[in-house]
């Protein structure tokens, strides 16, 4: 079955890995996550700009036509860890420049015509009334708007991350699947700097005093978001434990050594295979781990649609 994907927002590609080959095209304009997507996806003909300027119709004529459209537009305009946010919902899809790129990604899927769609956000995207207001302009262009909720845990990734997935068609994922804990995720590596993205982590030596007591489950930082709860980074790992949800700002202290995780293994536990090479200074690395689909979920997610594709 011959199926075309497009894939918006791509990013460093977690979702497109999901997707794999049937991805013929996909939108970045972010010059480092540009050069990962080209790396990892030779195959994939990438428009390296704002999504705001690319037509459906150039890429209807670049890739023929398109069964389905998938994305991620940024979150930061919707997550609660934002604590700049718009205090009013509407304001953060409407009046943020940000948060206007969902309606580009509903700009194109009018364009394109998918059979089916997915994109990929925050749950805070879908609070009221921003729900309803989304479900109406998809049913403008034509388009259903389900709400699919999914803790990515629950499918094998071996970090928290719960997100919604809102698509013309409801998703079944079947059975869950146990994620591996971080002692089991990060098995296997060779030694720092012998593996892409698997460099050690400078930090201070005062910084380095303090993480050295930190027992797991302690972190080094703690800071409110913009609901005034609390949240903390620099956190010692629990080797037994699954990951806590991984941002593009978070970094975690290995549970027995004394240091930061790598790019390499906070990829790990985002579910990223090891040949999958990223580029850009490290914060830039981290950020385009943890702003990704983790790639054993979208691997799920292709499963069901294309399953759903040949009984449309």
């Amino acid at each position: 079955m011959d199926v075309r994907v497009v894939d918006v927002f791509a990013g460093c590609g977690g979702f497109t890995l999901g997707f794999g080959r049937a991805v013929k095209a996909a939108i970045e304009n972010h010059p480092h996550a540009v050069k990962t997507y080209i790396y990892n996806f030779p195959w994939v003909h990438v428009f390296p700009e704002d999504a705001k300027r690319v037509s459906g119709r150039v890429i209807l004529e670049t890739v023929g036509e398109v069964d389905v459209v998938i994305g991620g537009p940024p979150c930061e305009p919707f997550t609660s860890m934002n604590q700049k946010r718009k205090g009013d919902p509407l304001d953060r899809l409407l009046a943020d420049a940000q948060g206007r790129l969902v309606l580009e990604f509903i700009r194109l899927v009018d364009e394109l015509r998918p059979r089916i769609y997915v994109m990929e956000n925050v749950p805070d995207l879908v609070q009221e009334p921003l729900r309803d207001v989304l479900r109406k302009f998809f049913k403008r262009i034509g388009y259903e708007a389900y709400f699919n909720f999914f803790e990515a845990h629950r499918y094998g990734v071996p970090s928290r991350r719960y997100r919604v997935f809102i698509s013309n068609i409801k998703f079944d994922l079947g059975r869950m699947e146990e994620a591996k804990c971080v002692e089991e995720a990060l098995k296997g590596l060779p030694p720092l700097g012998e593996a892409p993205n698997h460099n050690p982590i400078k930090v201070g030596v005062i910084r380095l005093r303090k993480i050295r007591k930190l027992k797991w489950g302690e972190a080094l930082f703690k800071f409110r978001d913009s609901l005034n709860r609390v949240h903390t980074n620099w956190v010692r790992l629990h080797p037994r434990k699954i990951a806590p949800t991984i941002h593009g700002k978070s970094r975690f202290i290995h549970p027995y050594e004394d240091r930061l995780l790598t790019v390499r293994e906070q990829a790990r536990l985002m579910s990223f295979p090891d040949d999958h090479v990223l580029y850009g200074g490290i914060n830039n690395q981290f950020n385009q781990v943890g702003e990704a689909v983790p790639p054993l979920l979208a691997e799920k997610i292709a499963r069901f649609i294309f399953r759903k594709l040949t009984e449309l």
